[in-house]
């Protein structure tokens, strides 16, 4: 009787394992890029994410500025905007929510002047409840959500440079 239950528990087992490995599921992985060097002339804080990011991937080599020349790929940050538009207010016309937002516009082009990627805008935005009271602690807050918005937007910029595709 019990080796009928583990022979029953070994065959659910490995069916449950089957049925996981015919799904196609997987772990992301590193991006792969079309081009093996890349310039970001940029010194922003949002800039410095992206380089950041893309030298974490380490399958592309992040040029210094002053070598742009030398990049197979440029990433140009064309413009980044960053707004606090108010949402709701109190009774008495106090702010009481803010709605903080992040756009980015770039372009991808390569060593000889051909576009990767055409200007593109990628925009992120975040709601915040607002006290004066604690307007300090809520610059802090503010300021934790602006950086994970850039974080979020730089990821999106590697995926979108990993599907980039040479004219």
């Amino acid at each position: 009787m019990s080796s009928l239950r583990s022979r029953r528990g070994l065959l659910i087992g490995l069916s449950g394992a089957l049925v996981l490995s015919g799904c196609g599921f997987q772990l992301r992985k590193a991006p792969e890029f079309q081009f093996k060097s890349i310039a970001v002339p940029a010194t922003s804080s949002f800039a410095n994410q992206v380089k950041r990011n893309l030298r974490a991937a380490g399958t592309v080599e992040v040029v210094p500025t002053e070598q742009v020349a030398n990049a197979e790929a440029v990433l140009e940050i064309l413009a980044e905007k960053r707004d606090a538009v108010v949402i709701s207010t109190n009774a008495a016309g106090q702010v009481r929510e803010l709605q903080l937002r992040l756009t980015v516009r770039f372009r991808v082009r390569s060593k000889d002047g051909r576009e990767l990627l055409a200007p593109t805008e990628i925009s992120q935005s975040r709601d915040i409840t607002y006290n004066e009271t604690a307007a300090l602690a809520k610059e802090g807050e503010t300021a934790l959500l602006y950086r994970d918005m850039e974080s979020d937007i730089a990821q999106q910029i590697l995926r979108r440079l990993a599907a980039a595709k040479p004219a």
